[in-house]
């Protein structure tokens, strides 16, 4: 994947976080697979996107704990 085709990917995610969030299940898998491919090519995964992953996880966590 290109670093437009990541650029578009987060202007995307970014902005459906910024408007109607929707599915917040979708959006972390999105931004999960998004990291993964920064980590896979060696690129540096932005401070802000990396703490967004960890509060979702923390969340989904929480919540299947009940």
């Amino acid at each position: 994947m290109s670093m437009d085709d990541l650029d578009a990917e987060v202007s995307y995610l970014m902005q459906q976080l910024e408007g109607d969030p929707g599915d917040l299940h979708e959006i972390h898998f999105r931004l999960h697979q998004i990291l993964a491919t920064f980590r896979a090519e060696g690129l540096p995964v932005p401070e802000n996107l990396a703490r967004m992953e960890r509060e979702l996880d923390a969340r989904f966590a929480r919540d299947s704990q009940g």
